[in-house]
């Protein structure tokens, strides 16, 4: 009986508190949306900001060096008297390779999005350590 009272007391519910989110999930989609990085600067995670640059900056150099490696050896397979397969051969290695930084780049693109999302549902949330005894701890910030 005395457990019951324990835990009644030690729950309590408050129907005037409401949660009041600090950062916009789909605000920072949006800032994500026009420049890649931008929701993760909007939720002060700035340390994703220079691998989502440096994502997007190699896939766009390899779909651009790929690009240009196919055009050469289709060019030098529609050049050539002999019709080589080496030189088709080269070229098809080329597009599918340029495909695929393509795709991703896509996936980079709409991982950035989503990481933006769930960063800033996620931002109210605190998880530290409790210094006392030493386990961890989550704790949610509510603003009445």
């Amino acid at each position: 009986m005395a457990q019951n009272e324990l835990v009644q007391d030690s729950t309590v519910i408050s129907e005037d508190s409401t949660f009041v989110m600090t950062k916009s999930p789909w605000g920072a989609v949006g800032r994500s949306a026009i420049l890649p990085g931008f929701g993760q600067f909007y939720n002060q995670s700035y340390w994703k900001i220079p691998i989502i640059w440096g994502l997007i900056g190699y896939y766009t150099y390899g779909w651009i060096s790929s690009d240009n490696n196919y055009e050469l050896y289709r060019q030098a397979y529609i050049d050539s008297e002999f019709k080589t397969e080496g030189y088709k051969d080269l070229r098809e290695l080329y597009r599918d390779q340029r495909d695929l930084f393509a795709v991703y780049f896509a996936l980079t693109y709409l991982l950035n999005l989503v990481d933006a999302y769930v960063d800033a549902h996620l931002f109210d949330f605190n998880v530290s350590e409790d210094l006392r005894s030493g386990t961890p701890q989550l704790n949610m910030r509510m603003r009445f």
